[in-house]
């Protein structure tokens, strides 16, 4: 039988009272205890909790995203690439939903990846999230830093120029083809030095514990930039250094005059 709580939160969030459902939620924690909410929580249907995650990240905190569990999460943040969203307004919500359930304690960002890896959608769902950071994701996975010099203001700040080129792309895919596996480089920093909270942190995590997911996060992220690159027509910079690797731009060198 379904709970009387489930049906209410239901009714409430159809009516646009997404604050109240969740208020009744969080009313059930305080007094039937995290474990009732929790079972509560599997009643409901995914895009339910959805939608009152949405509303509470890491900004505007609330109980459901302290205890909801990472298949209850991953079941409902899977959904978020179906509502169709403008980029610009997709990807922040995305994060900073994301952002507020993986990093609410030292284990769960583990917990949140190794379940969302398992899903058929889930390295989609995490090249999105990575969006504005492509270039300084490559660079951390190819020579295991965000940047030559690391600076984590610098690095936070989002980035949309591309450095790989079209015959990079070719050569990548060409080796994947073949069954070769791409080198990634071990991270050269500590989880402590990029412990953001936010999406350095996460990439750390991924590479450093889901090795496999990471490299397939990777290739995603190349197609979508070479797909990009063929819709914009721009001539590519030619950009040396070996196949697949997008190369760090080393300071320049002094005049000899």
């Amino acid at each position: 039988m379904t709970h009387p709580a489930v049906i209410q939160t239901q009714a409430l969030i159809l009516a646009g009272e997404i604050a109240e459902a969740e208020s009744q939620l969080v009313a059930i924690a305080e007094t039937q205890g995290d474990q009732a909410l929790v079972s509560i929580l599997d009643e409901m249907a995914p895009k339910d909790l959805l939608a009152i995650m949405r509303e509470f990240d890491s900004s505007k905190e609330s109980v459901i995203n302290l205890v909801v569990s990472p298949e209850q999460f991953v079941d409902a943040i899977l959904l978020e690439r179906k509502y169709g969203e403008p980029l610009e307004k997709y990807v922040p919500r995305l994060r900073n939903t994301m952002n507020a359930v993986m990093h609410r304690g030292a284990g769960a960002c583990i917990e949140i990846l190794e379940c969302l890896t398992e899903r058929d959608e889930g390295i989609r769902l995490l090249a999105d999230y990575f969006t504005d950071y492509y270039d300084l994701l490559q660079n951390f996975a190819f020579h295991g830093r965000f940047e030559d010099d690391f600076d984590l203001e610098k690095a936070m700040a989002p980035k949309r120029t591309h450095s790989f080129d079209a015959e990079q792309f070719d050569e990548m895919e060409q080796g994947l083809e073949a069954g070769d596996s791409m080198e990634l480089a071990r991270p050269s920093m500590s989880r402590s030095e990029v412990a953001d909270g936010d999406w350095m942190e996460t990439a750390w995590v991924l590479r450093h514990e889901f090795q496999d997911s990471f490299e397939l996060l990777i290739i995603e992220i190349q197609d979508r930039m070479r797909r990009e690159m063929e819709a914009a027509h721009v001539p590519p910079p030619v950009v040396a250094g070996e196949p697949g690797v997008p190369k760090i731009q080393e300071d320049e060198e002094e005049s000899a005059i």
